[in-house]
């Protein structure tokens, strides 16, 4: 007979060689010296290291082949019986394990489109033949409790500077193992940080701050790599530090050698500040006011001044609309309309963050009646209600786990079916009601899912309503992610970046850039007793926030570290709005009554181009992502030629119009626009060239027509169309 074992073995790289020998020197730290091989902690992680389980490969939602095996082992039964049992047994042969595709197929002895993962030689291999030998039996000797990594960050002057890591398992039965050599290593961006699989290396290849992510079994933990962005040593000037905020974005600063840029002028604070409290302009006396004054609280008192303002209800309840989904086609106009205005009335009541959600997880009633039961409304089942809730309150991305277990982080199936579960107890048309009765069914077991809360804790049987159980667990004070998650969201809205970014997207591989920051605002916001107004000022009072955007030498390719205030797109209603108040001259929004905010709109499917055009969220799905809106190219054509700046510029009883016809001199004409639109006085070379281009007009049908263009030039900049 044929030995198969013997064909076609090609040359072997002298790497592998030494990859060989590391492995046989970890030998003793694996099962393979054992009398029993552990199918779980031995053979599942040959699989995973060399990729059979990835996403791209076997552990694909179809598999590959005909071959499926779970996503990073995350079901190992399920992969014992696709293994041993699916296609007749071929896959094993006990009585010639060297003949089974198992060991077959990644030595590959037999065609493999993956490659070859390891040779026949390799502690790999051997493991492989003697399970298999031994009767390939799902024998399972200890569970894994965690893995520990070290060192968990490294810190280098220069890249290519090649950073060692040991990754030790710890176990249910008290022992450890080094599994450093049975983990996957997985760069956040390949391009930054290289990785030699051969001898554990991280080799950061530019500067800044890097994140891989070590993956043992279904274990991840993340490991960051720090280059200092600048190679001077020479100290950084000491920033300011107007609260705790600044102590920790200081202290990255330092690390990092980055020197912050100044603090904004009045004008860009002002500005700024007013867009990110009410989504607004100032009106141009109110810059002229604060511009002009000497006082030295005047930043303080226009912050207090902003968060007391009925601009700043108006502002947030729309701002909560859209992360809540609020929309008259899902909902029905009687239903969004009652959900707004309670929304609206909490904000205006200054009801904390805490009791809104509480109200909203255990409303029940007639959804028109009761705004807060339209929160089930927004989604269809309970499993998107469970995706849509774990978003929203946790920040968590938990729906990676309906069909398999979460690769990046530690959430299971149980956790997503559990919760599912729980939203399955709730009958949900125009009224919200609870149904003991109702079920959900898991995928793995197609038996009815137990509900329980994330993490695994089991909602009492005899819970009359389990809404409450996950409403107690998900606001009580040592919850790792309320809090956290609504900071987060406030600190990108202010900041222009979170610090955990995506901001739905909490997880151990994607930690925040200043986790003592996350940690002390979170506990801010609870102490606060969950006031968002508290919040809100914290930012807007530090430092960090009121540094100015325009980047210097040292930090100009800074977009994590908040050395300087990031440039932002105006939100697509904001933006509608600061054109109309620059103008002078109200929209028309549908069959809205005339004037009718942008901001004030509840459903997002009134009719306007313009909203269209700038990118309006249809509140289908989050609207935190970034790209919502149309081309770029589209955008110009419409500040070209559509209605939304051409047609209105110079329109009867707007601002333009009353100018010229109390014939106001040209350069207060000029002053009028910049405080309008970019809230601070034109500087002296911006007031000479403009007065003297409209000096150059002979007739007043030309002096218009420049005035129009001038102002046309000022509203499509982005100076105009960005935070600053």
């Amino acid at each position: 007979m044929k030995r198969i074992h013997r064909t076609a073995v090609r040359p072997r790289s002298p790497h592998i060689y030494f990859y060989c020998a590391v492995l046989l020197t970890a030998l003793n730290s694996l099962s393979v010296a054992k009398d029993v091989i552990d199918f779980e902690n031995d053979i599942v992680p040959i699989l995973t290291k060399g990729g059979c389980n990835a996403g791209a490969c076997h552990g694909s939602a179809i598999g590959r082949g005909g071959f499926k095996l779970s996503l990073y082992g995350g079901n190992p039964f399920a992969d014992y019986n696709a293994i041993v049992h699916d296609i007749r047994g071929r896959r094993i042969n006990s009585a010639r394990p060297r003949e089974s595709l198992l060991f077959l197929k990644p030595t590959e002895h037999v065609s493999h489109g993956g490659g070859t993962l390891f040779d026949e030689e390799s502690i790999s291999a051997k493991l492989i033949l003697k399970w298999i030998a031994q009767g390939a039996e799902q024998t399972k000797t200890r569970s894994l409790i965690s893995i520990n990594i070290t060192p968990r960050q490294f810190y280098s002057e220069q890249p290519k500077s090649p950073h060692h890591v040991r990754i030790t398992a710890q176990y249910d039965d008290g022992t450890t193992r080094d599994v450093t050599k049975w983990t996957v290593l997985e760069p956040e961006d390949e391009s930054a940080v290289e990785v030699d699989d051969h001898e554990s290396r991280l080799i950061p290849l530019r500067r800044g701050r890097h994140i891989v992510t070590a993956r043992y079994l279904t274990m991840v933990k993340p490991i960051e790599l720090l280059i200092p962005l600048n190679t001077t040593k020479r100290p950084i000037n000491k920033p300011p530090v107007y609260n705790f905020i600044d102590s920790d974005l200081n202290a990255t600063l330092h690390t990092l050698r980055i020197t912050p840029s100044t603090q904004s002028t009045d004008g860009e604070f002002i500005r700024r500040l007013s867009l990110d409290l009410t989504g607004r302009l100032p009106s141009v006396s109110s810059v002229r006011t604060f511009l002009e004054s000497a006082a030295k609280d005047k930043r303080e008192t226009l912050i207090d001044d902003l968060l007391k303002s009925t601009e700043f209800n108006t502002f947030w309840a729309y701002k909560f609309s859209e992360l809540l989904r609020i929309r008259p086609q899902k909902l029905g106009a009687e239903g969004a309309n009652a959900y707004f205005e309670w929304l609206s009335a909490q904000i205006e009541n200054g009801v904390n963050y805490k009791k809104l959600v509480t109200a909203m997880l255990l409303a029940s009633g007639d959804a028109y009646a009761v705004g807060p039961a339209n929160f089930y409304r927004t989604m269809p089942d309970a499993r998107q209600q469970a995706e849509f809730a774990s978003e929203l309150l946790m920040g968590t991305r938990l729906r990676c786990a309906n069909c398999h277990n979460h690769p990046l982080d530690h959430w299971t199936q149980d956790d997503y079916h559990g919760l599912a579960a729980i939203f399955a107890k709730l009958n949900i048309n125009q009224s919200v009601t609870v149904n003991p009765n109702g079920t959900t069914i898991h995928p793995l077991t197609l038996e009815p899912a137990t509900p329980k809360l994330p993490g695994g804790r089991p909602v009492p049987p005899d819970s009359p309503d389990p809404r409450l159980e996950f409403a107690n667990w998900l606001t009580e004070e040592g919850n790792p992610y309320f809090a956290k998650s609504l900071v987060n969201r406030l600190w990108k809205h202010m900041m222009g970046r979170g610090l955990v970014e995506p901001v739905d997207d909490f997880r151990e591989t994607n930690p925040p850039t200043h986790p003592l920051l996350m940690d002390r605002l979170a506990s801010e916001f609870v102490s606060s007793e969950y006031d968002i107004k508290h919040i809100l000022k914290t930012i807007a009072s530090s430092a960090g926030y009121q540094r100015s955007g325009k980047a210097n030498e040292s930090n100009r390719y800074d977009t994590q570290f908040y050395s300087h205030n990031l440039r932002v797109p105006l939100h697509p209603s904001v933006h509608a709005d600061a054109v109309t108040d620059v103008l002078g001259v109200p929209a028309q929004y549908g069959e809205q009554p005339l004037g009718t905010r942008a901001i004030e709109l509840i459903s997002p499917a009134v009719a306007s181009r313009t909203l269209d055009v700038l990118g309006r969220c249809g509140r289908q799905d989050s609207c935190e992502t970034e790209g919502n809106g149309t081309s770029g190219l589209t955008q110009k054509l419409h500040y070209f030629n559509g209605e939304f700046l051409n047609g209105r510029i110079s329109r009867n009883h707007g601002r333009l119009s009353v100018l010229v016809n109390a014939n106001t001199a040209a350069i207060d004409i000029i002053t009028e626009y910049y405080l309008a639109a970019y809230n601070r006085f034109p500087t002296t070379n911006e007031s000479t060239y403009w007065v003297g281009q409209l000096q150059l007009q002979t007739s007043a049908g030309d002096r218009l027509t420049f005035l129009e263009d001038f102002i046309w030039g000022l509203l499509a900049s982005k100076d105009f169309t960005t935070n600053h």
